[in-house]
């Protein structure tokens, strides 16, 4: 599937099951919510907290995946309700990216 497709994809779905776009506002703060259960799983898969008695482990992979969809969900929704174009969007990022990054990470002593 394309960003492309997946706007179209969303949309899609919104206008039919979802019957319509939460506000602007109500996306960006259930897109904060989303990040930060991402935010948890990576802390507890990756990092050093470790999971509660009642959170289940071997099913986190599983969710950190799932998370990670619903963060990219939202942003396809404020994608679609502001007019962005995600495809064009992260191309143009790419190319700033590239031109000021191009040997910037290339000397940096970390990454080598």
């Amino acid at each position: 599937m394309t960003i492309q497709q997946a706007q179209e994809t969303v949309d899609t779905w919104i206008r039919t099951i979802g019957v319509r776009y939460f506000s602007e506002l109500t996306n960006t703060a259930i897109l904060m919510e989303e990040v930060g259960e991402v935010a948890r799983l990576m802390a507890r898969l990756y990092g050093e907290q470790s999971f509660k008695n009642t959170e289940k482990a071997d099913t986190a992979r599983e969710d950190l995946a799932d998370e990670m969809a619903d963060v990219l969900f939202v942003l396809i929704c404020l994608a679609n309700q502001t007019g962005t174009d995600l495809t064009e969007a992260l191309r143009k990022n790419l190319e700033k990216k590239t031109g000021r990054d191009a040997e910037r990470h290339a000397r940096n002593e970390k990454l080598q």
